[in-house]
């Protein structure tokens, strides 16, 4: 498969920045220990999980499922927007791979699969950190690795689109203009139960949220059905992003 040469390549290049995933894992653990364990202290525990009753938890073992989910994204966010934009417009790669067998398609396939690994890669990290910590209670925290996976392939193909949108460097105080509010305000650091219902509809809208229930629901020991929702609309989100994505890129590097 061609594309996986492009994740060759690029796994060659981070094999002498490797430091840089470290930094990623840095971010949310920062979070983790400032606002989880050192607010968590003040907020003790959270009540009504999931909006279930099956019992409270500490404050910090409810926001780090959600740092995990945000981990996930940020990794294949910075990848498919930052990354991908500076070989785009300043290093010129894909003029130089596109001069090979490869097509667009493999292009696009390529920087998506390597993304999406990029953000596993940042999420195993971190969740080593929380298992450090101890604050892995549950078995199914499994669960988080595949739904990392799938966190990245959605915010991968979107950031796929969206770089294809950006003209300079200023264009990302966009990125950043709805990146942090859906930070603040997908569940990361609350439950859904503080915000009245026309605002939760809101908020369940946003797929930072569906991706922090499928990260924190298993991460909490409560699998099951609740699953079913942020998994199709993280299929369809990716899905829509390469849709959009493709014919922009091949309508860039082919002019």
């Amino acid at each position: 498969m061609p594309a996986l040469l492009l994740i060759e390549r690029n796994l060659l290049i981070y094999r002498h920045t490797w430091y840089l995933l470290l930094a990623e894992v840095l971010e949310p653990m920062l979070y983790l220990l400032t606002i989880g364990v050192g607010i968590g202290q003040l907020v003790g525990h959270v009540p009504g999980l999931g909006g279930s009753a099956q019992g409270d938890v500490s404050y910090s073992v409810y926001v780090a499922p959600a740092l995990l989910a945000t981990a996930a994204m940020n990794g294949a966010m910075n990848e498919t927007t930052f990354n991908m934009f500076a070989k785009l417009k300043l290093q010129r790669v894909y003029d130089s791979i596109l001069a090979t067998p490869m097509t667009v398609y493999d292009v696009a396939v390529g920087e998506v699969c390597w993304a999406l690994l990029r953000g596993v890669l940042i999420t195993a990290g971190f969740l080593a950190v929380v298992g450090a910590f101890g604050l892995v209670h549950s078995v199914w925290i499994i669960l988080v690795v595949p739904g990392a996976a799938l966190v990245g392939f959605a915010f991968a193909s979107v950031g796929l689109a969206v770089v294809t949108c950006l003209r300079t460097w200023a264009d990302f105080q966009f990125i950043q203009l709805a990146m942090l509010p859906m930070f603040l305000f997908a569940t990361t650091f609350y439950p859904l139960s503080v915000y009245p219902r026309p605002i939760q509809i809101a908020v369940e809208c946003l797929p930072l949220y569906q991706s922090i229930q499928l990260i924190r629901l298993p991460a909490l020991g409560h699998p099951g059905t609740a699953l079913l929702l942020p998994v199709v609309y993280l299929l369809l989100m990716g899905a829509l992003g390469l849709r959009i994505a493709l014919p922009r890129m091949q309508r860039l590097l082919l002019r």
